[in-house]
């Protein structure tokens, strides 16, 4: 653990301290002056925005999509075997491999999503999907959510499997429609699941990187910049580990406040009134 944790978060922290391109001895102590220049950095805000507009879509489209494959595969019954290995296929991809393959999927001119929007009369649809300021943050993010519904829709699942039949049976053995017994005691069954599931969501879309930077590199025009990315090229295109390592150091404090925020405000909405 001091070696994998708290070794390299301390020297992050110190290293932010310097201004230093990572090669070689000419490395200058600047005090919090890359912290001063963080605070006034609009990339690093536009970064953060992003992250924060992606953990949002991940919460809104990723749980609901993973709550209902998970009630649909729970009353398919033995039968879904099959289903359950299909939907469970994309999270066995690698995040290298799904983002080439979106982007090939994604190309303005070659990829197969306009073919096939041209190809049934819908020509108006097909986009500059990744090369559009507008659409580049949106198409990045559905990818993001298809790769991780499948790993929300198994907590679901663990949720829903500990879930008492009985009160279900005696729900509808007075008259309760399917849906009514879904919301009024399923629903508040999987309270726990939803709370781990949404801070899940929210924690891993802070601190996303590989797939984002595959599939855009942060662009157009920093359209799809994350705060991962923004530090990758701070470090390896710009040669500046010390404020590199500033910005990461912010992740940490970031992701660590809104975890904390989130758990907070997850426990007070559980307290019963």
């Amino acid at each position: 653990m001091l070696v994998f944790l708290v070794y390299p978060l301390v020297d992050s922290f110190r290293l932010s301290l310097f201004e230093w391109n990572g090669l070689g001895a000419g490395r200058v102590f600047v005090g919090l002056g890359n912290w001063a220049e963080l605070l006034h950095d609009t990339q690093f805000r536009h970064a953060l925005r992003n992250n924060l507009l992606l953990a949002l879509l991940s919460v809104l489209i990723q749980l609901p999509i993973a709550l209902a494959l998970a009630l649909l595969l729970e009353r398919a019954g033995r039968g879904s075997q099959w289903l359950k290995i299909l939907y469970f296929l994309p999270l066995l991809f690698s995040s290298v491999a799904l983002g080439v393959v979106f982007k090939n999927i994604l190309d303005p001119n070659f990829g197969p999503l306009n073919a096939l929007l041209q190809a049934i009369d819908l020509p108006w649809l097909a986009q500059d999907w990744l090369g559009d300021t507008r659409l580049a943050l949106l198409s990045v993010a559905l990818v993001v959510c298809w790769q991780n519904i499948p790993f929300h829709m198994i907590l679901f699942m663990a949720g829903l499997a500990s879930f008492p039949r009985e009160l279900a049976e005696a729900a509808r053995l007075d008259g309760a429609r399917p849906a009514k017994v879904f919301w009024t005691i399923q629903l508040p069954w999987l309270r726990g699941t939803l709370r781990v599931a949404a801070m899940l969501a929210v924690i891993g879309s802070l601190r996303y990187f590989d797939l984002v930077y595959v599939m855009t590199g942060g662009g157009p025009e920093g359209a799809s910049e994350l705060m991962a990315t923004y530090m990758y090229r701070t470090v390896f295109s710009s040669y500046r580990l010390g404020y590199g390592s500033t910005i990461a150091s912010a992740m940490f404090l970031v992701v660590t406040l809104i975890a904390a925020l989130g758990l907070r405000l997850t426990r007070r909405f559980a307290t019963p009134v």
